[in-house]
This record gives structure tokens, sequence and C-alpha cells, in this order.
């Protein structure tokens, strides 16, 4: 298989996912004349929907542009392993739409942070396992990656991971925090600063603790 394949088979799925995500948005049924007041309470209801639309829609476009520098600039060749991980991946990402509605209908629900964020556990862990078999395995080719390219996958792709671990049993003691958290993760891998802060505090917290020249452990 070549890359134009999966990359045109990565680009329809996202394509279609993201526009499955708004089908879930629908106008409150109405019965005959309403105020203004009233259209306004209805659409305030519909609040925690259009959150969880907003907050998934972001979170696909970092999985199909982290998706994009795996397959498109790192793999320079493609097997039939990894186009089945690219099957998980994908398998992952068309059931975005049912974990984003249980989250948007069902905000206060606890279960319904626990499916949103074992969800998004689910597919970084199987876009990780896509990038981990990019960069080294044997069959596959790609070009001289620096180490600190590799890091900042790595940082990016597991960042999601570790804020979802911590936000579900949080949400026990409070839902708008878990929800808060979940949109951390994904304002942390829209940034393009985001790695070079993330490995500033990491500095300023080894320093801190050993006391010690922590330069050369983030070198490239």
């Amino acid at each position: 298989m070549n890359h134009t394949r999966l990359d045109q088979l990565s680009d329809g799925i996202f394509a279609i996912v993201m526009t499955i995500l708004v089908f879930e948005i629908k106008v409150p049924p109405v019965w005959g004349p309403i105020s203004n007041l009233d259209l306004w309470l209805k659409i305030e209801n519909m609040l925690p929907l259009l959150l969880s639309y907003v907050l998934s829609f972001a979170l696909l476009f970092t999985y199909w542009r982290a998706h994009h520098f795996f397959i498109s600039i790192y793999a320079k060749n493609i097997d039939s392993r990894l186009t089945n991980i690219n099957a998980l991946f994908f398998m992952l990402i068309s059931l975005v739409p049912f974990s984003t509605s249980i989250l948007g209908g069902f905000s206060n629900n606890e279960l319904s942070i626990i499916i949103f964020g074992s969800h998004i556990i689910l597919i970084a862990l199987s876009l990780y396992w896509m990038r981990r078999y990019v960069l080294y395995s044997p069959h596959i080719q790609n070009p001289e990656i620096t180490k600190r390219e590799i890091r900042g996958s790595t940082i990016r792709t597991l960042v999601p991971v570790v804020i979802a671990l911590i936000a579900i049993p949080l949400s026990f003691f409070s839902i708008k925090v878990s929800l808060a958290l979940f949109t951390l993760a994904v304002i942390f891998n829209l940034s393009s600063y985001s790695t070079r802060l993330f490995e500033k505090i990491m500095k300023t917290i080894h320093a801190s603790l050993f006391g010690a020249d922590v330069k050369g452990h983030f070198a490239d």
C-alpha cells in the first residue's frame, strides 16, 4: 500500500467523523410561539453538548495532525502491520461521536467522564503504538529525526493520557475540574509552544529536586 491510499482513507475518516459530530447538535423542539427568554433557556440547556462538540472537534484535529506527521512525513514506506495499527486507530476515532454524545448529554454523570476519558486514553495509546512502530521498526524507513523531535512527539502523545488518568478519578469530586483538564489537554496539543514550556517546567522541577545542571538532559 502506498501513502496516497492511506492518506485518503485518513482524511476521509476524519472528515466524516468531524461532520457527524455536528449532527448531535439539534435545534430544540418548539411548539407554538416562544419568547426570546424561553428560546435562550432552551439554547442554554444545549451548552454542555455544544462545549463537548468544540472539545471533540479540536481533539480530532490534533489527532489528524499527529497522524499526518507519523504516516505522511516520518514513515517512508508502509507495511501490513502498520496498516493494521492504523485500522485500530481509525476504529477508535470513528467512535468519538458516541463518547462525545455521552459527555454532552450526561455531563453531570461521572460515568460520562469515565467513558470519554477512557476513549482518549485508548486513542492516544494506539497513536503512540503507531509512532513507536514508525520510528523504531526495521521494516519502516524514516528520515533522520532529532532527539528533540522524538521527545516532543512523545510528550504530545502521552500528555492527554496522563491528564485523562487524573481527570477520571477526579470526576468523583468535581466534574467541572475534570472537563477543564480535558480542555487543557487539547490546548496543550494545539499550542506550538507547549512542549517547550513542558521542558522548562521539567527542568525547573528537576533542578529544584536534585540541585544539578540538567541542560544536557534535555539537549538535542
